[in-house]
């Protein structure tokens, strides 16, 4: 097996891992990028149809407090546009009682999403970087600290790196990859305890020729207690030439086939829309936790938000050249885009000044 030698090695081509990499061609430092998935972008998926409304299955909303994806979005020069809720809402409280019609609260704030899927920001990062930057389909099994660098052994070959920053779910690292020597009890503990974001969430999406949900007398946003389908919105294009319904659908019905899913939203929406709703285009879905490489398995019940942000994630580890990165590490929006940003900065600039 080969070995090869560069500045910085970082684990998960994700948005974190996008944006770091993007922010460190400000330096001399040579980047390696290991993703163990045929595709980049993590929690970020967009599904393209053609002449079709394109249909985000992972993170999708931005809102105006986000100032470090907005801030990254506006420096990509990417466009974005304000999600559509509409002045009412389908609201199924339970299956004792019919869905019902009512009125949003008059609210200031908004959601953007991005123009052309929220896969446009991964691809314009990693358009900004070198080519062979990013090695898909690797997926790094361990770490060994020497002298001056990290071995990280991956199933394809070997590189010596000066730092490692890991970008994966802190549970993912800790069930994926082994350190010598080991990293602190205290920290493994956290790791195998922090919830992951998307990690319960199963995300589905139709597209239409019409966007029929926009009639006087029903909506786009749907608030369901009962039912497969949970929260739906409007998922049309930033133009509305092109319709969708999009949302999340009950992690309980992980185990159902796709057809049975599909076939279990259609009824829903049929109870709301009538016929006109079986009269779809596409239909798209992801499982996030039948996505080994992007979210893990857990032996006990994990809180949401759980050590999320935790304290023990600002420290470096094996000798200061490994650093612990991710959408769950940083207490700014934890889980979000924007803390995914956010926490690529911070290292970014640890980085800078071990450097110096």
């Amino acid at each position: 097996m080969t070995t090869q030698d560069t500045d910085v090695l970082i684990i998960g081509a994700g948005l974190t891992g996008l944006t770091l990499a993007y922010l460190l061609k400000q330096t001399p430092l040579k980047v390696t990028i290991i993703e163990a998935n045929t595709r980049i972008g993590g929690r970020i998926l967009t599904k393209y149809n053609t002449n079709e409304a394109a249909i985000d299955l992972g993170a999708t909303w931005i809102v105006p407090q986000q100032s470090n994806i907005l801030n990254l979005v506006k420096q990509l020069d990417i466009k974005l546009f304000k999600q559509s809720y509409g002045k009412t809402a389908i609201y199924h409280p339970d299956n004792s009682k019919q869905p019902q019609l009512v009125t949003l609260p008059n609210n200031d704030s908004v959601s953007y999403r991005i123009t052309n899927g929220t896969e446009t920001i991964i691809k314009t990062l990693a358009n900004t970087l070198p080519e062979q930057t990013i090695k898909t389909n690797t997926s790094v099994q361990s770490l060994q600290l020497k002298a001056e660098t990290i071995l990280v052994q991956t199933n394809k070959q070997n590189y010596n790196s000066r730092y490692v920053v890991s970008t994966l779910p802190p549970a993912l690292f800790n069930q994926n990859i082994s350190t010598q020597p080991e990293l602190p009890d205290p920290l493994i503990n956290v790791l195998a305890n922090t919830h992951t974001w998307m990690h319960n969430s199963i995300r589905v999406g139709f597209t239409y020729k019409t966007p029929f949900w926009n009639n006087q007398n029903t909506s786009g946003t749907i608030y369901a207690n009962s039912g497969p389908l949970q929260e739906f919105y409007d998922h049309s294009n930033a133009t509305q030439s092109l319709f969708a319904l999009s949302g999340f659908m009950s992690g309980s019905l992980l185990h159902k086939t796709k057809n049975e899913r599909q076939q279990m939203a259609l009824q829903q929406l049929q109870s709301y829309y009538g016929d006109q709703a079986l009269e779809f285009l596409s239909y798209e879905e992801c499982v996030w936790q039948q996505q080994p490489f992007t979210t893990p398995s857990y032996d006990n019940f994990v809180m949401p938000q759980q050590n999320n942000g935790h304290p023990l994630f600002k420290s470096t580890y094996l000798n200061n050249k490994l650093f612990i990165a991710g959408a769950e590490t940083n207490t700014r929006f934890s889980g979000k885009m924007e803390a995914a940003v956010t926490s690529a900065h911070e290292v970014f600039n640890l980085l800078k000044a071990e450097i110096k």
